[in-house]
């Protein structure tokens, strides 16, 4: 049966799109991707920066259970204006060669993901100036312009972090051995066991004890590296 014409070129580009995905490349958000703790900012314009920094410090050494360490920090920012995030956005600082990194993977025909347990109003800008591909985080509640003090759905558990890299790669054809997990958190440290290539990011003692790869440098273009001399 005839095909016109436009039916014949996008099965050619949809073939060649899902040949193209050679790899994925998911990695953590605060701490890897931005040198910042986001919730540390946010805490410390609801003027419980202290208080809510120490707790991420403990949730980040592998002292606290996540998800319990989060919604006590998120209660504390109970009331702050929703108004707010475009000046945090203005403090984050994205960790150097980022951008190499990205864009050197998306030439190789990876896709890149970004998994967090900050969230979605901090890091959906930044993987849109990016040119990230996949985003998952957890999502502040609000109400008349404020924070309710609590998270809306689900947590970013470490356990959710695994399956979004299984999920992603399953979706893309990816096989395991082609999958690259990275962070500094103890949160990040089941989907850096699991990854084909597991690394350690300017991390925190436990993770970098147990991670097959570690970069101590903080510049995200020498995963290059690794993966150049893993392949």
């Amino acid at each position: 049966k005839f095909k016109p014409y436009f039916c014949i070129v996008r099965e050619k580009y949809e073939r060649k799109a899902m040949k193209e995905i050679t790899g994925l490349l998911v990695m953590d958000v605060d701490g890897t991707l931005i040198r910042q703790e986001g919730i540390d900012l946010l805490a410390q314009v609801a003027g419980v920066g202290e208080k809510v920094a120490k707790i991420t410090a403990q949730a980040m050494n592998g002292k606290l259970d996540f998800a319990t360490s989060l919604e006590a920090r998120v209660a504390l920012l109970k009331g702050l204006e929703t108004s707010i995030f475009p000046k945090i956005l203005e403090q984050i600082e994205v960790t150097p060669g980022a951008d190499r990194l990205i864009t050197e993977l998306h030439q190789r025909g990876y896709k890149v993901g970004l998994v967090s347990g900050g969230f979605h109003e901090v890091i959906d800008p930044i993987a849109r100036s990016l040119g990230i591909d996949l985003v998952r985080a957890n999502r502040l509640q609000t109400s008349d312009g404020r924070l309710t003090g609590e998270v809306l759905g689900e947590i970013v558990t470490p356990e959710m972090k695994k399956e979004s890299l299984l999920t992603w790669a399953r979706e893309n054809h990816v096989p395991r051995s082609q999958t690259i997990a990275m962070g500094d958190g103890a949160n990040d440290l089941l989907m850096i066991e699991t990854a084909g290539i597991g690394i350690a990011f300017m991390a925190k003692p436990i993770v970098a004890e147990r991670a097959p790869y570690r970069i101590e440098k903080r510049d995200l273009s020498l995963v290059l590296e690794i993966l150049d001399k893993y392949r």
